[in-house]
């Protein structure tokens, strides 16, 4: 019987850490017709993105973003507790990577030859890894909370400026410029957009400038017309990118576009390398670790944000919990796997498409498994067909993105202003400004540190209120939640302690204290007079008080040593046994004495004031 319950007990976990162990088993076939048309769906639309990601913003071989869209996401499959969670390369992170890449080949003679080349898939492998290496980390150590102290702010900025800045970045291919943009080199951001308002209506390319707005603005019109009409199911499931690709693909071989200077995609290595799988901790890779690291910081924490808002989304729309640290050892472990393939890029959770993946029918991971099926497929048999396909319709099909990411900002600048938050305004705006004006990790870095700040300042912040009786009663009540009630005790300011205190909240109690001795509840400068006489006598309610660790007693006993020497009379009420034996070991009971505690706060004022019942 204890074996049983052993293997039963060993069966759960295993299937609490490899969630795959409990779905795959217990898989409906009722499941696998919504699960298969949910992952040709997705596919269908994953696959000229990625293409896109990679050779317009990671500046890589198209082959690298399909092999992203594929690898991950089988490897979330098994391990990812998501139900609905398409994990695969995102814009924003692929600018980073492109950026990161587009730097080192800079100090290249010829950033644009076979050794530039290779320098882009070592650098783009070096970051996935790191990607990965973070992920799988902070899922082991549990800090999947950092979605919930990191500010909604922040995340708002840094996609707000990644849109513009990808924008800015499609444009150039969109006219037509590359070119031009290879013999002037504009690095930053502002060089660029200088960059095009100088040479955009003299030096572009007409031919590529009609391709890639007709294409956008086809794919804006079919999104709009899905939209009116979503009611129809087959009308909703159109892939238009993947229709404008194999338009526009079939129009460029017909009429010729590449000999009118329209650059094509022309003909893709499946292999990029010399062999189809490579360890990622090689030297030619692990040279630009140094040079990589920040990037891979920016775009683990970023892209994980990103990855749960998706996945709650979708749990919470479905009614399924998922687990923030498995999430993390999850995506981690896909990025991992992801780096054996040289040059592939960091794949994470998508809003859009887990939105997606749901309203087509999808049920289970089945939906990733049949979407990294297809292509790969695509990948081994269909690169060859789009030899002639136009890659300013790529940057067409990016530009698309821009709209999707900022559909939220106005809302949520809106919410902002209303609610007057003005922090939130300020991380927003301080994230956007420095993005786009330095860089995006300097942007982001900054927002990061001041968010943690904010956290740390605001839990440092010990929770106290002033109490006062309820006329006619033994009932204690905070003052500035109860107007009915009075501080009736001549001398005697009585204090509860909202939380638990530690090293963090206790550093800031003298000073806290001290306030609300000499000014009260109400908010006031310390340069104004105090409004209240010092108090003679404290006592501390400490109901709420579940522990006090080594740090916080430390800094309570040095407290009331300094309240004694003034002469002023100490009381604890409502202490917890718990918390009364780290007072005992600290020494706290022992320098007050027992009959400064006690159960309630009305025998502590009867002690202060006799025969006052």
């Amino acid at each position: 019987m204890n074996k049983a319950s052993g293997r039963k007990k060993l069966k759960k976990k295993i299937q609490y850490y490899i969630p795959s162990f409990g779905w795959i088993p217990k898989y409906s076939t009722s499941s696998l017709g919504g699960d298969l048309l949910a992952g040709v769906t997705v596919a269908s639309m994953l696959i000229p993105q990625s293409v896109s990601y990679a050779s317009s913003l990671a500046k890589l071989s198209p082959v690298t973003g399909l092999f992203s869209a594929s690898i991950p996401g089988i490897i979330y499959a098994f391990l990812g507790t998501s139900r609905h969670m398409n994990v695969a390369p995102e814009a924003a992170l692929s600018l980073l990577l492109g950026q990161a890449v587009d730097d080192i080949r800079r100090d290249l003679d010829d950033p644009h030859n076979a050794e530039g080349d290779a320098v882009g898939l070592a650098v783009a492998t070096t970051i996935t890894i790191q990607i990965g290496l973070l992920s799988f980390m902070f899922g082991f150590l549990r800090l999947g909370f950092l979605d919930v102290i990191l500010s909604r702010a922040l995340l708002r900025g840094f996609i707000a400026a990644m849109a513009v800045i990808i924008l800015i970045e499609q444009l150039i291919p969109m006219l037509g410029l590359v070119p031009l943009e290879h013999i002037v080199h504009p690095s930053t951001t502002v060089e660029k957009l200088l960059f095009l308002i100088e040479n955009a209506f003299t030096k572009s390319n007409p031919t590529t400038t009609i391709i890639s707005f007709v294409a956008l603005g086809t794919l804006v019109a079919v999104r709009m017309f899905k939209g009116m009409f979503k009611q129809y199911w087959f009308i909703y499931r159109l892939p238009e990118v993947l229709l404008v690709v194999v338009v526009s693909t079939i129009l460029s071989a017909e009429f010729h576009w590449d000999d009118k200077n329209v650059d094509i995609l022309g003909s893709v290595k499946v292999i990029t390398t010399g062999t189809f799988f490579q360890f990622p901790f090689r030297p030619s890779n692990m040279k630009y670790l140094h040079r990589t690291t920040s990037t891979a910081v920016v775009s683990a924490v970023v892209g994980y944000l990103d990855s749960m808002v998706a996945a709650k989304q979708a749990a919470a729309r479905f009614g399924y919990s998922i687990s923030p640290n498995r999430e993390l050892v999850a995506l981690g472990a896909s990025n991992i796997g992801a780096s054996l393939i040289p040059g592939t890029l960091p794949a994470f959770g998508s809003i859009t498409r887990t939105r997606i993946n749901g309203d087509v029918g999808g049920v289970t991971q089945m939906a990733s498994l049949v979407c990294s099926a297809v292509v790969l497929l695509a990948t081994f048999f269909l690169l060859p067909w789009l030899y002639y396909l136009p890659k300013c319709v790529l940057a067409s099909i990016i530009t698309l993105v821009v709209f999707s990411l900022l559909q939220e900002t106005p809302h949520d600048l809106i919410y902002y202003w209303k609610m007057g938050a003005w922090m939130d305004l300020l991380l927003v705006t301080l994230t956007f400004v420095l993005s786009i004006v330095w860089n995006v990790e300097v942007g982001i870095v900054v927002s990061l540190i001041i968010s943690l700040l904010l956290v740390v300042h605001r839990s440092s912040k010990t929770r106290m209120s002033i109490l006062g009786r309820i006329p006619g009663t033994d009932r204690w009540k905070p003052i500035n939640e109860n107007p009915e009630a009075e501080e009736d005790v001549s001398g005697a300011l009585i204090i509860r302690i909202r939380e638990s205190l530690d090293f963090a909240n206790a550093a800031q109690l003298k000073e806290r204290l001290r306030r609300l001795e000499l000014y009260g509840v109400d908010k006031s400068h310390p340069s104004e007079d105090p409004r209240r006489t010092q108090a003679a006598v404290l006592v501390f309610h400490m109901a709420d008080m579940d522990h006090c660790d080594a740090s916080a007693c430390q800094i309570f006993y040095e407290l009331i040593e300094e309240y004694r020497s003034r002469g002023v009379g100490i009381f604890i009420t409502h202490l917890h046994a718990e918390t009364l034996k780290n007072f005992e070991r600290a020494g706290i009971v022992k320098l007050l004495g027992p009959d400064a505690f006690h159960e309630n706060v009305a025998n502590a004022v009867a002690k202060i004031r006799p025969n006052s019942w």
